[in-house]
């Protein structure tokens, strides 16, 4: 496994300002090249860490989670990491090693490591390292319903969740599922989806749950409202509930993104 993940930095003064970067009503694009030194954040309670915001809730567009690509120095990390008691979170690996303690229970995460994280749970993460670690940080308010439980702490790693072949397609479109979709405790799932060279989205998807989709390998042109758009590892797309979407892997190797999608809630009726 080989996954992208930003390094930072700044383009030299003669480079040209024009690139892929695009949000609309309907959709952003976010090419790997706009994730640079000047745009990053700091968190509070956390030592040594940068990170890449990409996804936040914005009024009138994706309204449900937030996402960053967070790089860890060696020693760094957090003790308190999350401040919301409401958030759940799905932590993803894409280079380096941290250690995951939850609730008492340490966890060694290499590249590809996954872990559901319910709200108001008691976890920590380290770099114990000599290298930075770099990994995706997906959060959402938990939607509780009354009769329902909360989902418990999951760790593992995507080597060890087989995908699953979409129908009628011969294995080109799996999806890696790390919770039971039926699993109605859940309220939002984290998933892989690979396309093999010359695999596709075969129509325009149009569905209720909004998305983010960062690339973990390989380039594709995706369908997106209307445009087709050429996308490659280290992007992320952010769609709207409802925006048309749809993709050919154009190869020569595999094509993989990251998906995020809120799920088995009632929507709001509210706003």
């Amino acid at each position: 496994m080989t996954f992208y993940a930003p390094k930072g930095g700044l383009p030299p003064q003669t480079d040209l300002t024009t690139d892929r970067a695009v949000f609309t009503e309907a959709y952003a694009v976010l090419p790997r090249g706009t994730m640079t030194d000047i745009v990053t954040s700091r968190l509070p309670f956390w030592d040594d860490t940068r990170l890449w915001v990409i996804a936040r809730p914005l009024s009138g567009f994706a309204e449900t989670f937030s996402q960053y690509i967070v790089e860890v120095a060696p020693g760094g990390g957090s003790d308190k990491p999350e401040t919301d008691p409401a958030a759940e979170a799905v932590l993803f690996v894409v280079a380096g090693n941290i250690v995951l303690t939850v609730a008492g229970e340490k966890h060694s995460l290499t590249e590809g490591g996954y872990a559901y994280l319910p709200p108001g749970g008691d976890w920590t993460v380290r770099n114990t390292s000599d290298a930075n670690a770099t990994f995706h940080l997906v959060r959402k308010a938990y939607e509780r319903v009354e009769g329902i439980d909360v989902p418990s702490a999951l760790v593992t790693n995507e080597a060890d969740v087989e995908g699953r072949e979409m129908p009628d397609t011969n294995g080109a479109w799996r999806t890696q599922r790390f919770v039971d979709p039926d699993d109605v405790r859940h309220d939002m799932h984290v998933n892989i989806v690979t396309f093999e060279p010359g695999g596709v989205i075969p129509f325009p998807e149009t569905h209720v749950m909004e998305h983010g989709l960062y690339v973990l390998e390989g380039k594709a042109i995706y369908l997106l409202n209307k445009d087709w758009v050429e996308v490659q590892e280290g992007d992320f797309m952010w769609l709207r509930a409802f925006c048309p979407q749809a993709c050919y892997a154009g190869g020569p190797g595999r094509f993989r993104y990251l998906l995020y999608k809120d799920v088995n809630r009632h929507p709001k009726l509210t706003l």
